[in-house]
């Protein structure tokens, strides 16, 4: 109802006029309220109709168990309660629909007088648990003020709010007004400050609460008066305004210590802080500021060592290490160094030492606590401002860092020297923090090779004291440092000097990025070889949860390790040497060719090595690299034809049989660890490996067509037809291998009897393998038979004996006698059906017929001069003709054999061919008026079509087999 009132009245102030593209607008709101309200009026009609119409009984369940009053009714005679009156169903809610028909029960059920009796069902406890949403920035600052003013006294703390106002309005009256001089508005005010201080201070005792809100009221208003009277009025000069100031700080300072008040401090430190930029007028000195700032951290650090209130300890931070950032962002230069570093290392030591002295005020059951913003915060801040004060000295960043280094590991030294089990926590932050300097010192001093290698050490050495010691915050810590490490190392590579193949280093195996990349593989490995087993831990939670997470981490570890020990040799292989002369340009160790060459060879003797440390060390994961290998020689051939380089050239003909033998050897040994109970949980399977069996196949095709191509370039052939059909050559020969060779091993049954790798792989040879080689020939042999020219320069043109006819002869062979490999397969391999059912053969079919029409068309190109284009040999009619013969000499040989065999379906489909001949007799080589070949088409298909008609006659249908124990019809019917 709503909604259609809202399009008609869009309609209507669509079309009203004087409101313009407004009144749709206008008209659909106005609309809304209309729906509205209708829609109250009606639901009030129906409802008011529905409490007039008479009421059905109430079911006979509710009234039999709903209580007789008294005994009199518990003895009166059952009376038939009335039919119900049919009633039209009301179109209130269901709930108002129930509360008509039983007026008298409860919502439960229940007679209301029992209901009333009876306990409330416990209905909140089956609805789902409701999750509120986190609150917002200013639903938490909402929240802090209702805080304030709710908790503790809070008619005190709006009091003070509205007082505070109402001095702020009287004075801003009176100095409108001129009322009174500034000078006695100002003592006023700062005498109200006054009595605000005292009459805290006296009920101090009595109401605790309301004495500290009055002091801090009065501190603020005290700290207010003096900046007014400096920089509004400018009845001060700044430095008495700054002693006054200081005298506020100190007494405010005195009252929170007498009262053990942390607001009144912490309202005290923050007007101390702020004094000097309230009261700044841009001349001051830094010497100044920084010395009195350091008079203010030296009295918080003296209220350390008596209170533990964090957050004096972070206004103080705050406020100190702000200031000195803006101060150095915007007044610093190298000529306030030796003023300032001293203020620096004073701050980082006071900070220092109060984290140390909150430590001790602070224990709890799990040792004392730690303050995490001045632990961290302030290494953090002094270093970044140290590093901004040496900015022009060489080296400073990374002494700076090491300086850090040294004062936390002193601090972690001393701490640990006195045996506090409490300060457990706070030396292990200590540590971190320390470490984490020296770490970054490394990269600071020295370049991203070097730098990534001593990360790599230190975090082995951090992983090994976490192991020694059965702490896992140490072994992750080492772990993440190798992450680290690595990212270092290969963010070197990008820059000029450290690029794959840009790197110029004279000495080879003890340049940076060799060592660099070893450091980091080495100690990778390591890690990997002590992860492989659980490492002991404390049994608290969160080492529990780290212990599940790292005893996944041997596998990734040990590859990591792997991957930075190829790099390390790739970067040797593609290293640069100096030029002798001065303006030359430094030369590669090795050619292009034999640097993509020894990289294939150095990444696969890598992998037989990890074989090798596998196989001793019965280490599953060393030998995975194994298994990678094929990939890696099929990237190497990719890379090598990119050049234009070929296997059998020199030196790949060397290089290729060792990483083939390797591929061979890693391949077997894959093998045996999948099916022997070599390494552990290897008991019993079979190998899951025969997809690198098949991938083998697949690159010995790829390399045999590279070899015949060598001879084709040497022959210069490349224009011929002797370079199509290379690459089908070389699949048809591999697909007959598969075929011949593993399809002896197609049954199951007998495969036991043969030798690896027939056993355990034939299926992955005659069918994974030569499954892609199968489609690869089946479409090599349709683009060769229809692109094809059959040109065999230097050697003449023979039909059926050149180089395409013969390759399709080999083909169609080849995908025949693949095809009985797996129909006589058994079992048979899953998903084999299609190429061995009757769409195979029937493919198979139409790629002969293609084929032996190509072979005609190439005859009438050599032969009659028909130019190799596809308009000329069908515009050509000799061409025509001669397909006009061909079919009908295929047409009667199938009809010939269909009828031998009794095959009526063979014979149909030859006879369908014929027919096709004679409809393109009509409608092509009837148009060639008075061309001989027209008269040869029609002679020789009409003689071909007799010799059908008395040779090949329409074999009968194949009669049913007659049922079992069925009577013989011929017989009965005989009289």
């Amino acid at each position: 109802m709503i909604i259609w009132s809202i399009v008609w009245g869009a309609i209507l102030g669509w079309f009203w006029p004087g409101y313009g593209d407004a009144g749709v607008f206008i008209g659909a709101f106005l609309g809304f309220f209309a729906g509205l309200s209708l829609r109250w009026a009606v639901r009030a009609e129906v409802q008011a109709a529905w409490k007039k119409a008479p009421q059905p009984a109430a079911p006979a369940v509710r009234q039999a168990s709903a209580a007789p009053s008294n005994i009199e009714d518990a003895h009166a005679p059952a009376v038939p309660s009335p039919l119900p009156v049919p009633v039209p169903p009301p179109p209130a809610s269901a709930a108002d629909n129930e509360a008509a028909q039983a007026p008298d029960l409860a919502p439960n059920g229940l007679p209301r007088a029992q209901a009333a009796a009876a306990p409330a069902a416990p209905t909140a406890a089956a609805r789902p648990a409701y999750k509120p949403a986190e609150p917002n920035a200013v639903e938490l600052a909402l929240l802090a003020a209702k805080n304030w003013f709710l908790g503790g006294n809070t008619i005190v703390r709006v009091g003070l709010v509205i007082l505070f106002i109402g001095l702020s309005f009287l004075a801003r009256y009176a100095a409108s007004a001129g009322l009174f001089p500034v000078e006695l508005r100002l003592a006023v005010i700062g005498a109200a400050a006054i009595a605000l201080l005292a009459v805290g201070f006296r009920k101090r005792h009595d109401k605790p609460g309301f004495a500290l809100a009055l002091q801090g009221a009065g501190v603020a208003v005290m700290y207010l008066t003096v900046f007014a009277a400096f920089r509004l009025y400018g009845l001060l000069e700044p430095l008495p305004a700054f002693a006054l100031m200081i005298i506020v700080c100190g007494l405010s300072c005195a009252l929170a210590l007498l009262q053990d008040s942390r607001a009144l401090a912490v309202a005290a430190f923050a007007g101390g802080f702020a004094a000097p930029l309230l009261l700044s007028t841009g001349q001051g000195s830094h010497v100044g500021l920084f010395s009195y700032y350091t008079v203010l951290n030296l009295a918080i650090l003296f209220i350390a060592h008596k209170r533990s209130w964090r957050v004096l300890n972070v206004v103080g931070f705050i406020a100190t290490f702000g200031v000195a950032t803006a101060w150095g962002v915007l007044k610093y230069a190298p000529a306030h160094y030796a003023s300032a570093q001293p203020f620096l290392i004073g701050f980082v030591l006071i900070y220092l030492f109060t984290a140390i002295l909150y430590a001790r005020n602070t224990p709890t059951r799990l040792g004392n606590a730690v303050d995490t913003m001045l632990v961290f915060g302030t290494p953090l801040a002094g270093f970044g401002l140290q590093a901004g004060l040496v900015r022009g000295m060489e080296l400073g960043t990374a002494f700076s860092a090491l300086g850090f280094a040294a004062l936390y590991l002193l601090a972690a030294m001393l701490l640990a020297r006195r045996a506090l089990a409490g300060y457990r926590l706070l030396i292990e932050c200590f540590i971190a923090v320390g470490v984490g300097f020296a770490t970054l010192a490394v990269p600071l001093a020295l370049d991203a090779q070097w730098t990534s290698a001593v990360w790599a050490l230190e975090g082995a050495g951090a992983f090994w004291v976490g192991m020694r010691q059965a702490r896992w915050m140490a072994r992750a810590f080492g772990l993440l440092l190798q992450g680290v490490a690595a990212m270092a190392f290969l963010g070197g590579l990008d820059g000029a000097a450290g690029g794959l193949g840009h790197h110029v280093y004279a000495i080879p195996f003890g340049n940076p990025a060799f060592i660099g990349a070893m450091l980091i593989a080495l100690p990778a490995l390591q890690l990997a070889w002590w992860l492989r087993k659980p490492l002991p831990h404390s049994e608290s939670s969160w080492a529990k949860g780290y212990a599940g997470v790292e005893s996944q981490l041997s596998v990734p570890v040990y590859l990591y390790g792997f991957f930075f020990w190829c790099l390390g040799w790739l970067l040797e292989i593609a290293r640069r040497v100096p030029a002798l002369e001065a303006d030359a340009m430094p030369q590669h160790v090795f050619s292009e060719r034999t640097t993509g060459l020894l990289m294939m060879l150095a990444v696969v003797a890598s992998a037989a090595l990890s074989m090798l440390l596998g196989l001793k060390k019965q280490w599953p994961v060393a030998t995975w690299p194994a298994r990678i290998s094929v990939a890696v020689l099929a990237l190497g051939y990719l890379a090598q034809a990119g050049e234009g380089y070929r296997v059998l050239a020199t030196p790949a003909w060397a290089v290729w049989p060792v990483v083939l033998v390797l591929h061979y050897w890693m391949l077997r040994q894959t093998d045996r660890l999948a099916q022997a109970p070599v390494l552990p949980g290897s008991e019993g399977r079979a190998s899951p490996f025969g997809f690198l069996h098949a991938a083998g196949a697949w690159l010995v095709t790829v390399l045999l067509a590279d070899c015949l191509w060598s001879g084709i370039g040497k022959a210069e052939l490349w224009r011929t037809s002797w370079a199509g059909v290379v690459l089908l050559v070389s699949a048809i020969a591999v697909l007959m291998l598969l075929a011949t060779w593993a399809g002896k091993a197609n049954r199951q049954a007998q495969r036991q009897g043969f030798a690896w790798p027939l056993h355990p792989h034939a299926q992955a040879y005659y069918w994974l393998a030569a499954l892609p080689l199968a489609v690869l020939v089946f479409w090599g042999t349709l683009l060769a038979a229809v692109h094809s020219s059959g040109h065999t320069a230097p050697l003449p043109y023979i039909p059926l004996l050149n180089p395409t006819d013969l390759a399709l002869a080999l083909a169609l062979g080849a995908l025949v006698f693949w095809r009985r490999v797996l129909v006589t397969a058994a079992p048979p391999p899953a998903g084999a059906a299609w190429a061995t059912g009757r769409n195979a053969l029937v493919a198979l079919a139409l790629l002969v017929f293609i084929a032996v029409n190509t072979v005609w068309l190439r005859v009438a190109h050599h032969f009659f001069g028909v130019r190799w284009d596809a308009d000329a040999l069908f515009a050509s009619f000799v061409v025509q003709t001669g397909y006009a013969i061909l079919w009908t000499l295929l047409a009667l040989t199938l009809m010939v054999l269909a009828h031998r065999r009794v095959q009526r379906p063979l014979w149909l489909v030859g006879a369908g061919l014929l027919g096709l001949v004679v409809v393109k007799l009509l409608l092509i080589d009837l148009s060639n008026a008075g061309g001989a070949e027209r008269i040869i088409a029609f002679i020789v298909v009409g003689v071909l079509m007799l010799v059908v008609g008395y040779f090949a006659p329409l074999p009968p249908k194949a009669q049913a087999a007659p049922l079992p124990h069925a009577p013989d019809l011929k017989e009965e019917a005989q009289p």
